[in-house]
């Protein structure tokens, strides 16, 4: 997410997490479900499910009911854009890695986005223009498919994921200040629950924090990012398993 803001913007106090969350305790979670067949993840399939109504059930946030200290109140409206490219091995989810010095999510793996300005007219314009900002991916190559539910950050955001498929052929110019890589893993990996782990941290308090983590080569995602992924995991899921 961007870490850009106005200069007439109070800044909000420093959140990490206090403790590595690659190397706490896990389980492997729900391992009894199912992985999204590879015949769902077809461009075709992705807009045929994309674009039904849906009864899936959104998976709470771990992270809400734990805000760092100072991101408490009313979550600051934010939009990612979870841009699946179309490759001829497969569709490919592309993710960022951020900068180590950012102040929010600082060194985290990440969706392109950030807050939702004043001058976006929706979500959806925020999404793309902070993709465009992050990484240089120019809006003509993405085909905008829709948006799931916010998801509540213990940082104290409220993200609006939109999910878009992005044509082969463009070049990036990632903001070298806001974002360290950019990187690609398969959609199949990610919508296999064998790869999903549920982590458990306990905190200097004495509370538990659980959070996704979705561990992939020398990658490490986790936290928020995670938790909207297994959400489009329960939402193309249900293009072939009613609940």
């Amino acid at each position: 997410m961007s870490d850009t803001s106005s200069s007439a913007r109070p800044r909000r106090p420093l959140a990490r997490p206090g403790f590595d969350p690659a190397t706490q305790p896990w389980v492997v979670a729900n391992e009894s479900l199912p992985p999204v067949p590879t015949s769902l993840l077809t461009p075709d399939s992705l807009r045929g499910t994309l674009s039904q109504p849906s009864t899936w059930t959104l998976e709470l946030s771990r992270d809400n009911d734990l805000r760092y200290p100072g991101r408490e109140g009313t979550p600051v409206p934010a939009a990612v854009l979870i841009p699946l490219v179309t490759r001829d091995e497969g569709v490919h989810i592309m993710l960022t890695q951020r900068a180590a010095h950012l102040h929010d999510h600082a060194g985290q793996i990440s969706f392109p986005g950030g807050r939702i300005e004043t001058s976006d007219a929706t979500p959806v314009a925020a999404a793309l223009r902070e993709a465009q900002e992050e990484t240089g991916l120019p809006a003509n190559h993405v085909e905008v498919l829709g948006s799931m539910p916010p998801y509540l950050t213990a940082t104290g955001f409220s993200i609006i994921p939109v999910v878009s498929l992005v044509r082969p052929g463009f070049e990036l110019a990632p903001d070298a200040f806001e974002v360290a890589e950019v990187f690609e893993v398969p959609l199949s990996f990610l919508m296999d629950p064998a790869n999903h782990r549920l982590y458990e941290a306990r905190l200097d308090d004495g509370r538990v924090r659980q959070y996704y983590g979705m561990p992939y080569g020398k990658y490490f995602i986790w936290g928020a990012t995670a938790g909207m992924l297994r959400n489009l995991y329960h939402l193309l899921r249900h293009g072939f398993t009613p609940r």
